[in-house]
């Protein structure tokens, strides 16, 4: 079956249509506001008219292609192509600012080829496991992990652990606005239609990290600031070597990746921000965290690209959507005629290996189109700010306006704007409150529909083993570490005989 599938792979018309979708997912994921989600959801028109097997690779090319190449504006212009790449946007632009923007760019490439590949091997062999485990949550399970994914935006705060909890209680009021998700009353509207929707994830996030870039600009203009171009002439310069170093935590981040992407409603963003706590709090220097060191961009690149290949399992296993953007592939997959489901590959089974095995080639050739996009996209810090912000600004718009095709996203993301430069300026860090948002909805769902299950009895919450295990989890993060500050107080204070 391997052979025939790898043989329907390796076609020119599926390689040509691999490599199309290559380019274009490179300079789609690139853009601030157009997501990969957004990048597939324009390429359903086309594969259309394309047989199944290059349809597919394609569709799964620019997946991979568009979560990567969202580190590069993240890394030269502190601004994240996708979602996907806010949670250590900060640390690679500081590496940029300090003169590592190859050492940044190289490791996030390097790190981003090998969780592609470990999710693409893990979706291959272990296909079956890992869906079994993601039928295993209930809503009781969901509200754990995403309670254990508000624990992480504490974790991946800089400086002042309260300002990290007030950021995340602003993304969390952000979340807030609209109806309520079960029973549908309407909450911070004002009585107007236009916030029934709630506020957009994309223009908020668009707001808080693009715009409040060009606020700050617009107040103290000129270029003394800009990041020095010439250092980026080493990409790979030191980069084996710390991905040596950093081993053990490149292959936690693809674990956590192809975990958490293997949930329903998780994504490659939660699991980037999980797996930069992961590393953060394992570190024996978290106080450097957020300064510009490639420790927290190794496992978080590793763990964004990973989660894809977890999110297919759920997607073609059993046809449920591990985020947003194996939804639209499930659409893909529908039109196509293949239903996703345990059946599929008794039915079609070399025709999902050949997707499988698409795949994992696309992510290898990462590698080679990914030093060809960092040497296109470098030349961004060749123009001077001056000319570079309205452009920006002009990106912005776009983004924020093509996803809900609305103005009131423009307007909302203005707003966002400069709620971030107002945070930033007082030293509020801008990542829990975009986890805040994104964590909001599913934390506040399951709780609500959970307790309408027991009639209100909370024990619910403890009645479940994988329930149980995500609570000790969440909560021994929030209460061992004050416990050890405790005693090593206690012990400090001790006199000594």
């Amino acid at each position: 079956m391997v052979i025939d599938a790898f043989m329907m792979l390796m076609t020119p018309t599926t390689l040509g249509v691999m490599v199309a979708c290559a380019i274009y997912g490179l300079v789609v994921g690139a853009i601030p506001g157009f997501s990969a989600a957004m990048a597939v959801a324009l390429m359903v028109p086309v594969s259309y008219f394309l047989d199944p097997v290059p349809a597919l690779a394609g569709v799964v090319t620019l997946c991979a292609m568009a979560i990567f190449s969202g580190d590069i504006p993240g890394a030269l212009l502190r601004i994240p192509g996708t979602p996907a790449s806010a949670a250590y946007v900060d640390e690679s632009y500081k590496m940029t600012c300090s003169g590592n923007a190859g050492l940044a760019l190289g490791t996030g490439l390097i790190c981003s080829s090998i969780g592609g590949i470990f999710g693409s091997i893990a979706l291959i062999l272990a296909a079956p496991t890992l869906g079994d485990l993601a039928l295993q949550f209930s809503s009781v399970e969901y509200f754990w992990l995403a309670c254990l994914g508000l624990t992480a935006a504490i974790g991946v705060s800089q400086g002042s652990a309260a300002k990290g909890v007030i950021s995340l209680c602003i993304g969390l009021l952000i979340a807030c606005v609209g109806l309520d998700p079960v029973s549908g009353q309407s909450r911070f509207t004002f009585e107007t239609s236009y916030l029934s929707g709630g506020l957009g994830f994309i223009p908020v996030l668009i707001g808080l990290f693009a715009m409040s870039e060009v606020f700050r600009f617009a107040l103290a203009p000129g270029d003394s600031d800009r990041p020095p171009i010439s250092k980026l002439n080493g990409l790979f310069r030191g980069v084996f070597g710390e991905i040596r170093r950093l081993w053990f935590q490149i292959l936690q981040g693809c674990g956590i990746g192809t975990l958490v992407g293997a949930i329903p409603g998780a994504g490659a963003d939660i699991a980037s921000y999980i797996a930069y706590a992961a590393t953060k709090k394992q570190s024996p220097h978290p106080e450097r965290f957020g300064t510009g060191i490639v420790d927290g961009v190794a496992s978080a690149s590793a763990s964004n690209n990973a989660s894809v290949g977890g999110a297919l399992v759920p997607a073609t296993v059993f046809g449920i959507p591990g985020d947003s953007l194996t939804a639209v592939i499930i659409g893909v997959l529908y039109m196509k005629g293949l239903n996703p489901g345990p059946t599929v590959f008794l039915t079609q089974g070399t025709l999902i290996t050949a997707v499988f095995l698409a795949f994992l080639l696309a992510n290898l050739l990462i590698l080679p189109f990914g030093i060809v996009a960092i040497r296109l996209f470098r030349h961004i810090l060749a123009v001077p700010r001056s000319v570079l912000m309205p452009l920006i600004v002009g990106a912005c718009i776009i983004g924020s306006f093509a996803v809900e095709n609305t103005v009131y996203a423009v307007v909302t993301m203005l707003i966002a704007g400069l709620i971030g430069f107002y945070m930033e300026e007082n030293g509020f860090p801008l990542a829990p409150a975009i986890l805040g948002v994104v964590l909001a909805p599913i934390v506040e769902e399951n709780f609500l529909n959970t307790l309408v299950k027991s009639n209100g009895d909370l024990m619910i919450f403890l009645s479940r083993p994988l329930a149980v295990g995500l609570a000790m989890i969440t909560l021994a993060i929030w209460v061992v570490p004050p416990l050890i500050r405790l005693v090593h107080y206690m012990k400090a204070r001790k006199p000594t005989a």
